[in-house]
Parts: C-alpha cells; sequence; structure tokens
C-alpha cells in the first residue's frame, strides 16, 4: 500500500467509522485550518518516505508499531509545536525531546487505518494531559523506522484548534512538556548539525533550552523543508552528542 493510499484509508476509516470502536470520533481534515499552516497540509498529501528519511520500516513488516502527534498550536509568539522532554530514567531515548507518542494498542485498532491516530492522541493525553477533543487531525506522514528501537513510527499531524492545559502526567516518563514556536525552529541561529560518536548526523534545533535532534528533529527539518519554512542555515556547524544518547 503508497503512502497516498495507507492516508486515504485512514481518513476514509475515521470519517466512516470502520477500523477500532468509536473510530467515527476520530476524522481527518484540512478543513478550516489557518492559512500558515496550509502548506503543511498540502506536503502532507503528496510527500514520500523516501523523502523524510533514509530510514523506512522493513519490508519484512518487523518492528513495533507506533505513533506520535505532530501538534501545531498558537501561543504568545505565533505558531508553534507542542514537545516533550522524555525523563532520564527510561531505558530507550531517556532525556531526549520528543513529540508525545508511543506504541499502538490492541484496542487502538489497524495500524493500516485509523490505528496510528487513536494511539497518537492517546499517548498525547497520557504523556502530557491534553484533551484530545480540542486537536483536529489534518494529515498523516508515511511511516518512518528507528532502527535503534525498531519502532516503525507514522507521524499523524494535528492542529490545536481549541488549546487545553497541558504538563508532566508522569513524572517517570516525562521530564518536562514544552512549546517551540516555529519562528525559534526556522531561525537559522537555532540550526546546527547533531553528531553521534557513532559518525551518525543528522539535523538539529536549539530551542527552549533543549537541543532537539534524532526522529525528531529530522521529522521537524523535512515538514519546515517541505513546508516552504526553511531559510538557509550554516550546516557546517556541529552539536556533539553524549555517546549515552
Amino acid at each position: 500500500m503508497t503512502h497516498a493510499q495507507s492516508t486515504r484509508a485512514a481518513a476514509d476509516a475515521a470519517t466512516t467509522g470502520t477500523g477500532a470502536p468509536d473510530d467515527g470520533a476520530l476524522t481527518v481534515s484540512a478543513e478550516g485550518l489557518p492559512g500558515w499552516l496550509e502548506p503543511v497540509a498540502r506536503a502532507a498529501r503528496t510527500v514520500r518516505a523516501t523523502q523524510l528519511s533514509r530510514f523506512l520500516p522493513p519490508e519484512s513488516g518487523a518492528g513495533r508499531q507506533s505513533a506520535v502527534l505532530v501538534l501545531f498550536g498558537e501561543g504568545e509568539r505565533g505558531p508553534e509545536l507542542l514537545l516533550m522532554e522524555r525523563s532520564g530514567s527510561l531505558r530507550s531515548h531517556a532525556g531526549q525531546p520528543s513529540f508525545p507518542g508511543g506504541s499502538l494498542d490492541p484496542e487502538d485498532g489497524d495500524h493500516t487505518t485509523t490505528g496510528p491516530l487513536r494511539a497518537a492522541l492517546r499517548e498525547a493525553e497520557e504523556e502530557t494531559g491534553l484533551d484530545p477533543s480540542g486537536v483536529q487531525l489534518f494529515g498523516v506522514l508515511p511511516r518512518l523506522y528507528i532502527p535503534v528501537s525498531g519502532f516503525v513510527v507514522t507521524p499523524v499531524l494535528g492542529w490545536w484548534r481549541t488549546p487545553s492545559p497541558v504538563g508532566v502526567v508522569d513524572p517517570a516518563e516525562t521530564a518536562r512538556v514544552f512549546t517551540a514556536p516555529v519562528a525559534d525552529l526556522t531561525d537559522p541561529a537555532n540550526r546546527a548539525t547533531a553528531v553521534h560518536p557513532s559518525g551518525h548526523q543528522g539535523p538539529a534545533f536549539l530551542v527552549e533550552s533543549a537541543l532537539v535532534w534524532g526522529f525528531t528533529a529530522g521529522v521537524i527539518d523535512r515538514i519546515v523543508h517541505y513546508a516552504g519554512w526553511e531559510r538557509p542555515w550554516d550546516r557546517t556547524r556541529q552539536v556533539p552528542l553524549d555517546r549515552r544518547a
């Protein structure tokens, strides 16, 4: 199934109520989005997995199905993105800023239709206290792969139409919850290339006293690029990562 087909399947299932129980409550629609967010919605409809990352899900079907919520809102400084910092005591990706998200549970439903939509909203609520009823889902990006953890991740795009209070729900899992202004994410002064001791390099963002790197930074980097928000930045500027990262 191609990305376009899987995206249509997710949207159709969410709209018609097929898939997991209560999926009729889920919808994927770009109607009524603020003008500044429309380029992201347009890009989501056509972008291919190979345009987002070189790490793609194994053809064998192996991997742990998961989803993240890429949630855009409007704050005091304009458009912003919801992020969280994982607890330093976790075994996987400890201390790393990320999107809210996690593995699909059986009750989330089929991972090729509405499962990722439900999982992204459920995990965001569990991790940040977000009220899912205030979120408009407007797109689904192709499934990507995180080799170090074996996760197959579906990024689900959301518009925070009705903001709700958010914060740390379980300190054992989350160190903090914060929003990063899009203006800061696109500011060349806040961009760099993260370099892992293994030799792997990838985009990084220095925002809100955090170094955003890895999978999360990669997705933000591609969204910024394909939405036409990218500004020229110094790609030779490097930020070294700790070997434990």
